[in-house]
Formats: structure tokens, C-alpha cells, sequence
């Protein structure tokens, strides 16, 4: 048995078989550019697979060696690159600037740091493990644009050649000469290796007078410029000083360039991945520095508690409490797994979980709640009692206590919130409420919550809850 028949052997026994087999025969039969940048909800949506067992999948091939994970900073307006780590730990909080739209972000890890998933060389070379031989259109596809650009193989050379008024290969250490004729649009001078951006404002009469424009690419970066030209001629001079190979290109940004780049497809965010509990049971040497701060926008939080614990130890005894307190754990865990989320941490008898989506929370606590009553039912007793309480807003990802974990006054609410509960009523708050998504999933059940103001502790003012009862 070969290396990598082993290596796909020991997959299928922590991976869905189908899952497994369909990333076999991407390895085996998919072109190079199929195995770069890999986005895993195409994937499974191409094929028909579920999303987290697809996910689930490739944290697991990549814990094996068969592909490298990467994370990806991405400009929200055009969906470049800005940087690509093979470690959250070695992303940055301060600002990262796109040349291209010529603005500054500091990444959030909702919609702005992508997850992708590459073959490793060991098992097969592909182009883009050496960028610099791969041909100028090929690198912005392959390395500069993310896999969230939908861009369609059948409409994209015709597009290419609308918005490109010249481009080019330019060797390191060479000089090159574009003779142009603008045209009265704005135009952009950008350079996809060193991220560098030359923006033209070409307007007022036209000229037969040839302009001159010079541009030096080099590994200082430099900073993005601009120039007011007329319509007319144009010797722009390049000179090649970066050490690596660059890819001048000179874009017309009109409507043809925003269409290009406007079709956009979901890719696997680092949100997604912090709340998927195959990366925190698998990856857990690959979490954040203990001084780093990821900023998420919007975040849902779950908090359990088990009612009356205490007494219920004095009541059944130390060892029938532990089996009880065991197969509660064991059925809440599973739930909130099978629910797109990932567990914080426990507390004593309590669960803290993180959910992308507050809907996600919902039907997980719904389904907490049924399961509870299910283990009362077994036992024919009813003080099995598991309290909830749901939060959904902004956050901070850190390390605290050598685990990844989350800050800020979101969590501190949903933790309050939970305190609440005084039975298998469970409590939320007015943005969980106010997502679409939870409304029907509530008219549904024809479950009608209750509104109400309370008081938490902690919290100067006091908040609108709601309780499902």
C-alpha cells in the first residue's frame, strides 16, 4: 500500500466514506487549478455533499498532510488576496490595504478571511505551487482573487479583453514600454504580485501629444499614486526592480471590470471555521497568539446550565448523578455539532457553544430541550431540567487559559441571559429574535414567545428577552 493509500485508509475512518472518495477523485482526476484554493462549500455543492461533513473532510485530509490549509485576508470590494498565512496566529489585526479599490481594512473574520484548502506538493505538483510560472490571467485567478469570485469560464476571456487596456509579463530586474491610447474613463495601473495600484483620471479635451507616465514595482511596496491625464497617447515606462517576475496590467474601471468582479459565490470563512467542532477538536495547536484580538461582527452564543444539580447529587447519589450529568453532556455536545456549532468550553454541569447563525441556536436549543425530556421519560422522573439562554452579537475571538475563547459584553449577556431560565424555558434576546430565519422557525412549531425586560447582572440597563416557552 502506497503512502497516500494509507493516508486516504486512515481518512475514511475519521471522514464520510463519499466525502472521501469525491476528494480522491479530485486528487487523482482534477485540472491544477481545481486543486488550488480549494472552497469547500463549492465543493460540496457541486457534488451534492453536506457542507460540514465536507468541511469536516478536509480539516481532517489536511491534519493528515494530503492539503494545506491556508487563510486568506480578503478585500471586501474586490475580493483580492491581501495576504495569505498558513496560521491563524499569524494574522494580523491592524490594517491590511488593497491596492487595486485603494482602501484600508482591518479584517474581520465574518466575511474577510477565507479559508481554502490546498493540495500539498508531496502528493501532487500542481501550477500554483511555483505562482511565478503561472500565466498573467491564470495568477489573478489562481493566487490574487479568492475563491469567492464567481468568475465564468465561458464569459471571462471576452471580459478580460473589455476591461484590459494592456498587460504584461515584465521579467525581474527588466524595463518595459506600453504604448497606449486613453480613452476618457478612469483608469488603473495595478500590479497583482507587489499589490501596487497607479490610478489615471483621463478627462478634458482630448491630445495628440504623447504623455509620459513612469512606474517603478519593488519590494518596499509603493504606495498607491494618481495623475490626471487627457484622452489621447500615452508612453508608459515600467521598470522592474521587485526581484520577482510582475504582471503590469492597465484596467478601464467601468462597468465591464465591476461585472467581472461583482459575482460572488459563499466561500468557508474563519468564522465558520472557529464554530466547526472538527477545527477545535483537531486543530487545537493552530489556534490564536495569546496576544492576538480577531474582531467578529456578529457571533451567537448559547450558554446551558443544569437546574438543581446540586440537590439532584444528594438526592440519587455521587455515581448516579455522574451518569446522569455524563449522558446530559453526552446529548447536548451531539446536538450542537449536528447543529453547525462548536463547543466553547464546559463549566461544571454548563456548555458554552458558538453558532454562525442564531437560527442554528435556536433549533439547537429547541432540540436540548426535547432531548432532556427524552432522558426524564427513561428515568420517569421530571428534574432533569437543562436552562438556555441565546445571544447573538459582536465579538472577539482571543486565547484565554490556553483555549480559544471569546470576549466582550455578547457574551457576557448571553451568560446572563441563561441565568434567567428557571425551567425548560429557554431565553433569548431581541436580535436573535429579529433574524428571519427564527421567526419561521418558531411559526413553525407555533411556539409564541414571551416578551419581557430584565434585569441582568453586570449590565447597566435593562434588556429585552424573550422567552420560548
Amino acid at each position: 500500500m502506497s503512502d497516500i493509500e494509507a493516508q486516504f485508509s486512515v481518512l475514511k475512518q475519521t471522514a464520510d466514506p463519499a466525502v472521501t472518495d469525491a476528494i480522491a477523485e479530485l486528487i487523482a482526476k482534477g485540472e491544477d487549478h481545481e486543486l488550488n484554493r480549494i472552497n469547500a462549500l463549492d465543493f460540496s455543492s457541486r457534488r451534492g455533499l453536506d457542507e460540514e461533513q465536507v468541511i469536516s473532510a478536509f480539516l481532517h485530509a489536511s491534519r493528515l498532510g494530503l492539503f494545506d490549509l491556508t487563510w486568506n485576508v480578503l478585500c471586501p470590494g474586490c475580493s483580492g488576496v491581501l495576504d495569505a498565512h498558513d496560521t491563524l496566529k499569524s494574522l494580523r489585526h491592524e490594517d491590511y490595504q488593497c491596492g487595486l479599490c485603494a482602501c484600508g481594512y482591518e479584517p474581520s473574520v465574518d466575511e474577510q478571511v477565507e479559508v481554502a484548502f490546498t493540495v500539498s506538493p508531496r502528493i501532487r505538483k500542481i501550477a500554483a505551487h511555483d505562482p511565478n510560472t503561472l500565466p498573467l490571467w491564470e495568477y489573478y485567478k489562481q493566487v490574487f482573487w479568492s475563491s469567492g469570485i464567481d468568475l465564468n469560464r465561458d464569459t471571462f476571456p471576452s471580459l478580460a479583453d473589455e476591461v484590459t487596456l494592456d498587460a504584461l509579463e515584465l521579467p525581474a530586474g527588466e524595463k518595459a514600454v506600453l504604448s497606449l491610447q486613453l480613452p476618457q474613463q478612469f483608469i488603473i495601473a495595478f500590479e497583482p504580485v507587489t499589490h501596487s495600484a497607479h490610478f489615471i483620471e483621463v478627462q478634458g479635451e482630448p491630445t495628440k501629444e504623447r504623455q509620459q507616465l513612469a512606474l517603478v514595482y519593488n519590494k518596499a511596496h509603493p504606495p498607491t499614486g494618481s495623475i490626471s491625464l487627457r484622452p489621447g497617447p500615452l508612453r508608459l515606462s515600467l521598470d522592474n526592480q521587485a526581484g520577482v517576475r510582475t504582471l503590469p496590467t492597465v484596467f478601464i474601471a467601468g462597468e465591464a471590470l465591476h461585472e467581472m468582479l461583482g459575482k460572488r459565490r459563499r466561500f468557508l470563512t474563519a468564522k465558520r471555521m472557529l464554530s466547526n467542532q472538527t477545527f477545535r477538536d483537531v486543530f487545537k495547536a493552530d489556534n490564536l497568539n495569546i496576544d492576538q484580538r480577531l474582531k467578529i461582527t456578529s457571533l451567537t452564543f448559547l450558554f446551558t446550565d443544569l437546574k438543581g444539580s446540586t440537590a439532584l447529587y444528594e438526592r440519587v447519589g455521587d455515581l448516579a448523578a455522574f451518569d446522569l450529568v455524563r449522558a446530559h453532556f453526552q446529548a447536548l455536545l451531539g446536538i450542537i455539532s449536528s447543529e453547525k456549532g462548536a463547543v466553547v468550553k464546559t463549566i461544571g454541569d454548563a456548555v458554552m457553544a458558538t453558532f454562525v447563525r442564531p437560527e442554528h441556536a435556536i433549533i439547537a436549543g429547541l432540540r436540548m430541550r426535547a432531548a432532556m425530556d427524552e432522558l426524564n421519560v427513561q428515568r420517569g422522573r421530571d428534574d432533569l431540567v437543562v436552562k438556555i439562554g441565546i445571544h447573538e452579537g459582536p465579538c472577539l475571538a482571543v486565547m484565554l487559559n490556553e483555549r480559544q475563547d471569546y470576549f466582550g459584553q455578547t457574551v457576557n449577556i448571553a451568560a446572563r441571559v441563561q441565568g434567567l431560565s428557571t425551567s425548560q424555558a429557554i431565553h433569548v434576546t431581541g436580535p436573535v429574535i429579529d433574524a428571519p430565519a427564527v421567526a419561521a422557525i418558531l411559526e413553525k412549531e407555533a411556539i409564541t414567545p414571551i416578551q419581557k425586560q430584565a434585569a441582568l447582572r453586570g449590565i447597566a440597563d435593562k434588556v429585552l428577552v424573550y422567552e420560548i416557552p
